[in-house]
């Protein structure tokens, strides 16, 4: 409210978080950043924006934009009447109902276009020669193999017979399906041409490993570090660390670039635009 009162407050806010945070305590903590950024002289406004739009990772994260209401005028295009089906889930649709009424008057549900077509799949961002990362002995992968269940190993089948080279990601976690019912580690792969969710390297099981599938030659290792970077869009001359603890972290904790860069070409730029129009008007 200071800023408010000097007339510093940003004409923009922009959060981002996981999209856990749309229900979160019942949702009560999107209710209260909704709430502190309509008394604040917002306008508000939320996105689920998932990277496997523009890049073969799928990785839904929740964008909430606040726009001042005394300094930036909404473009009628830029606003839509009601939800979309693209940008906004029915997880957000959801929290949105939970706002109070005054959050509620001062929301808006932005309108972006649909994005074009995704060409890339995960096996064109592999690397034939995978720097800082060594491919499994056989018995390595052996091992691999049998922690997967028998649905995951049928996966493995199938891709042995997919007429074509098969890359899969595979996240270790633990099931509660063990022969007695009890807690056991499991591989889970998948072959749907996307890498699963990058995370933060807090332990192993953070670490995505991947299956790579040429007939019956399978060959596992750790995701490379410059493979992660390319599933955030991220360009190949992009300086990464050099420890892999350390480049893995700045891909899984970062958002996704070309996601980013969407929003900002069909959201935040125009509205930016839009307060410079409004101030030349205001100078004329």
């Amino acid at each position: 409210m200071r800023l408010e009162e000097e007339e510093r407050a940003p004409h923009l806010i922009v959060l981002e978080n996981v999209c856990g945070a749309l229900s979160s305590h019942g949702g009560k903590d999107f209710a209260a950043i909704c709430s502190a950024l309509s008394r604040g002289g917002y306008r508000v406004g939320a996105l689920v924006m998932n990277a496997v739009h523009f890049v073969p990772q799928s990785r839904p994260r929740l964008f909430i934009i606040g726009a001042r209401k005394a300094s930036v005028p909404l473009p009628s295009e830029l606003r839509a009447d009601g939800p979309g089906d693209t940008w906004h889930s029915s997880a957000l649709v959801e929290a949105f109902g939970k706002l109070s009424q005054s959050s509620q008057k001062s929301w808006t549900w932005w309108n972006l276009p649909s994005p074009n077509t995704r060409t890339s799949i995960f096996a064109d961002l592999v690397e034939d020669k995978p720097l800082r990362v060594k491919w499994h002995t056989a018995a390595d992968t052996k091992r691999l193999l049998g922690m997967m269940s028998p649905v995951n190993l049928a996966k493995v089948e199938a891709a042995k017979n997919a007429g074509r080279r098969m890359v899969g990601t595979i996240y270790r976690r633990t099931r509660s399906d063990g022969p007695n019912g009890e807690k056991m580690q499991r591989a889970e792969i998948r072959f749907d041409d996307v890498a699963g969710c990058l995370r933060t390297p807090s332990g192993g099981s953070s670490r995505q490993t991947i299956m790579v599938v040429d007939g019956k030659r399978v060959r596992s290792r750790l995701l490379s570090p410059r493979e992660a970077a390319r599933l955030m869009g991220l360009p190949d001359t992009y300086q990464l660390p050099k420890n892999y603890n350390e480049a893995y972290h700045l891909a899984g904790d970062g958002v996704a670039v070309p996601v980013v860069r969407f929003l900002a070409e069909h959201l935040l730029e125009p509205l930016l635009a839009a307060v410079r129009d409004e101030k030349k008007k205001a100078a004329a």
